[in-house]
C-alpha cells in the first residue's frame, strides 16, 4: 500500500475516533452500538453488490468506501470496549488468508484449479471448526438472507454426505412439499403451519438450485428485475392510452404482460 493510501486509512480511523468522542463527537455516532450499526453494514454490502450488477464502477468506488466505513465503525466500538481494534481485524484476515492459501504462500501442491481451491478452503474451515469443537453448521450467519443461508446450510451438510443424490430427487421433493401446502390449505391449517410448509418448499427449491449449479439468490434477483421490467411495460402501455392500472382489467394487464414478454 502506498504512503498516500496508508495516510488515508489513518485519517479515516482518526475521523471515526472523533465522531465517537463522547464529549465532542457526533451525538448520533456516539449512541450507536454493534446491534444498531449491523443493519447498515448489511445494507452497504448489498449496495456494493448492486453497483457490480449494474457495472457502475464509479459508484462501486463510493460504495466500497461506505462498506469500509462500516468495518472502521465496528473496529472503533470494539476498541472502546477493549475487545480489539481495526488493526486486529486486518491482522486476523491477513493470517486467515495466509493459512488458507498454503499453495500460494507455502509449500502445498496440487491446488491448481478453482474447484480444488474451494475444496481445500472448506477442508481448512472444517478443521478449524473441529479444533473449536464447533458443530458442522456453526458459523453460518443467522443474519444472512434466508435463501442464501439455506444454500450455505445445505452446502455444509453435503460435505458429510447428508444430501439428495441427484437433482431429479430434489424435484420430487419440491412436488411433495407443494402438495403438502395444498393439503394444509384445504384442511384449514393455521398460518403457522402454512408458513412452515412454505418454508420447506423454499428450502427445497434452494436445494434444487444448488444441485443445478445455480445461485438461488442471483436467480431470484434476476426474476425480480424481470418482473419489474415487464410490469413497467404494462404501466407504459396503459399510460400511452391515458389509462391507469386501476382502470385496466386483469385480462388486459395479462395481454400487455405477454406482449412485453414477447418483445424480449
Amino acid at each position: 500500500m502506498s504512503d498516500e493510501a496508508e495516510a488515508a486509512v489513518s485519517r479515516l480511523l482518526d475521523i471515526m475516533r472523533r465522531l465517537r468522542d463522547p464529549v465532542s463527537g457526533c451525538p448520533w455516532d456516539v449512541e450507536q452500538t454493534f446491534a444498531t450499526i449491523a443493519p447498515y453494514t448489511i445494507e452497504e454490502a448489498y449496495e456494493v453488490a448492486g453497483t457490480i450488477e449494474e457495472e457502475d464502477w464509479s459508484a462501486l468506488k463510493e460504495e466500497l468506501g461506505d462498506l469500509l466505513l462500516q468495518v472502521v465503525f465496528h473496529g472503533q466500538m470494539a476498541a472502546e470496549r477493549g475487545l480489539f481494534d481495526f488493526g486486529d481485524v486486518v491482522l486476523a484476515i491477513t493470517d486467515k488468508m495466509l493459512r488458507r492459501h498454503p499453495h500460494v504462500f507455502g509449500e502445498a501442491k496440487g491446488i491448481d484449479t478453482p474447484a480444488a481451491q474451494i475444496a481445500a478452503w472448506e477442508e481448512h474451515k472444517t478443521r478449524e471448526r473441529s479444533e473449536r469443537k464447533a458443530g458442522l453448521l456453526h458459523g453460518v450467519p443467522a443474519a444472512l438472507p434466508a435463501l442464501l443461508r439455506a444454500l450455505k446450510l445445505q452446502q455444509r451438510a453435503s460435505t458429510v454426505g447428508f444430501d439428495w443424490e441427484s437433482a431429479p430427487k430434489v424435484v420430487e421433493k419440491i412436488a411433495e412439499e407443494a402438495a403438502e401446502i395444498a393439503d394444509a390449505q384445504k384442511s384449514g391449517a393455521s398460518s403457522d403451519r402454512l408458513q412452515d410448509e412454505i418454508g420447506d418448499l423454499l428450502f427445497a427449491v434452494a436445494n434444487l438450485a444448488r444441485h443445478l449449479g445455480i445461485d438461488p439468490e442471483a436467480a431470484l434477483r434476476s426474476t425480480n428485475a424481470k418482473f419489474t421490467r415487464r410490469f413497467g411495460a404494462i404501466e407504459q402501455a396503459l399510460s400511452a392510452q391515458n389509462r391507469t392500472l386501476t382502470e385496466a382489467s386483469l385480462d388486459e394487464m395479462e395481454a400487455l404482460w405477454q406482449a412485453a414478454k414477447a418483445s424480449e
